[in-house]
């Protein structure tokens, strides 16, 4: 195994978490060649240190408490290179996003219900990952909340 090789690997991981994926292109990109990232990565992965499981996982949690949708999630999952086999299993760890959703579109809005904000508050919501269902239905818990 190459020995800088392995050096990189582990100067790049003692910074951050790293997926397979990621690891390999950075080492890539940094110069090492690829037959030799693939060979470190694959050790640090029969190791334990570099775990697509885990860091999916960490991945999903991080952004759901950043108030992202599962949309967003989803694309920031394949951003970074995850298996599409894991991304279900991550998925199922994500807190329900009620709350954030509804706390998010408090703040778009800030008490204006005219069409337009509403129209821009949803928008932006659907950016962050929203499926329309979901923005439809904070909306309406909002009206609720607002009637009482």
């Amino acid at each position: 195994m190459n020995e800088e090789a392995r050096e990189r690997a582990l100067r790049l991981l003692d910074k951050r978490d790293y997926s397979r994926k990621m690891l390999l292109d950075k080492l890539t990109e940094k110069g090492v060649a690829p037959a030799d990232a693939e060979e470190v990565t694959d050790w640090l992965c029969s190791l334990g240190v570099v775990d697509d499981v885990r860091y999916a996982g960490l991945v999903v949690r991080h952004y759901a408490a950043k108030g992202y949708g599962e949309r967003r999630i989803r694309d920031e999952l394949y951003r970074r290179g995850i298996d599409k086999e894991l991304w279900d299993e991550a998925l199922e760890e994500m807190p329900g996003q009620d709350g954030a959703l509804d706390a998010f579109l408090r703040g778009r809005l800030r008490g204006k219900t005219d069409p337009d904000s509403l129209r821009r508050a949803a928008a932006a919501a659907q950016r962050r990952g929203y499926g329309w269902q979901e923005v439809r239905q904070a909306l309406e818990r909002l009206e609720r909340e607002e009637e009482t």
